[in-house]
């Protein structure tokens, strides 16, 4: 099964001016662990917790371990962060008394197991754990967790917000704005001229004209799997996110609506007919404002454990809002690529 960010570097433009991936079926990502490890140290180490308080002195050390993932995708424009780290920190305490005698210096650690992009607008678990459980030390136990929390949560916050800029990704953001029409267009022409030309199979692949500025893909496609478990596949948010990689929500009412591809797709069910026919409304968010395209899927089981499924995508806009002149064909590979022979892949029915 692929990973995130293992996308096919045919569907990345890399001389565009914006930097941008095609088609928003794939998406250009930065690893973000490393700058998150120093972010987090940056951000919580050598906090004063309590100077004096009650006779208590406590501060955090260092951060000792930040595990997990992250990562920033940028698509369009758009940024879109990722993250599931668990952090520990360690920290130091001091309680004295009247006469500033000390009385015990103590040690502990603060965890918090789960930091994530998908609980972004909620503070994280927090554990704090101290080495000494006397009363003393439960003392500077308890003081750092009711005056070091919602300090550490602060920084912790600091960080959520980071990453929903772009993280290390931010400059790179900045830089790669989008080209006018005009350059975008002259980029695309050299790019298919410079481009080796293919000629689709017939019997397989067929572009047909559809009214002026649109156009209808049609693909036909053999999988080694009864018509139902293909439905079903087509049909379940699970099963998206399997074989894609990505986010998807999807209704399996007839005016239902879906989103896949991390939201780049959006649409709604026309008409369904269980392990026979799919008709969806579908638009991609880098389409002009308006323009949604209709996808009929059409499931045929000529023998037992064979099923034939034809595609007609139509009402295809030749160009996205941007000017790229690649729609048609993106829109393409993308079914070939990113749907088709995933499934052939990751649930094993090819022929």
């Amino acid at each position: 099964m692929a990973k995130y960010g293992e996308g096919d570097k045919r569907w990345i433009v890399e001389d565009r001016p914006d930097g941008a991936n095609v088609h928003n079926w794939h998406w250009a990502e930065t690893d973000c662990l490393v700058w998150s490890r120093n972010l987090f140290s940056k951000l919580l180490s050598d906090l004063t917790v309590l100077d004096g308080e009650g006779e208590l002195f406590i501060k955090t050390k260092k951060v000792d371990k930040v595990e997990g993932e992250a990562y920033v995708n940028i698509r369009k424009g758009k940024i879109i962060p990722g993250y599931e780290i668990s952090l520990t920190l360690s920290w130091e305490g001091e309680a004295k008394d009247s006469d500033g005698k000390s009385l015990l210096k103590a040690e502990g650690l603060v965890e918090i197991p789960y930091i994530s992009d998908e609980n972004a607008d909620e503070d994280p678990e927090l554990k704090v754990s101290v080495k000494d459980e006397g009363p003393i030390g439960r003392r500077l136990k308890d003081a750092m967790l009711s005056k070091g929390k919602p300090l550490i949560l602060e920084k912790v916050r600091v960080y959520v917000q980071s990453m929903a800029k772009g993280g290390p990704a931010k400059d790179e953001l900045e830089v790669k704005k989008v080209a006018p029409k005009a350059q975008s267009a002259t980029s695309s022409a050299a790019a298919a001229a410079a481009a080796p030309a293919t000629k689709p199979k017939e019997s397989v692949v067929e572009k047909k004209e559809a009214k002026k500025g649109f156009k209808t893909i049609t693909l036909t496609e053999k999988f080694s799997c009864r018509a139902r478990d293909m439905f079903e596949i087509l049909m379940d948010d699970n099963r998206w996110k399997g074989f894609t990689q990505s986010n998807a929500r999807i209704s399996k009412e007839v005016g239902g609506e879906f989103t896949i591809f991390d939201g780049s797709v959006t649409g709604t069910n026309v008409e369904l007919q269980e392990a026979k026919l799919i008709v969806q409304k579908w638009r991609f968010g880098n389409w002009p404002d308006g323009i949604h395209s209709t996808v009929k899927l059409s499931l045929d089981e000529p023998q037992p454990g064979v099923t034939v499924v034809k595609l007609t995508h139509a009402d295809i806009p030749e160009e996205d809002r941007y000017g790229n002149a690649t729609v048609v064909e993106n829109t393409e590979r993308g079914w070939r690529d990113l749907i088709f022979n995933k499934i052939r892949a990751v649930f094993g029915f090819g022929i």
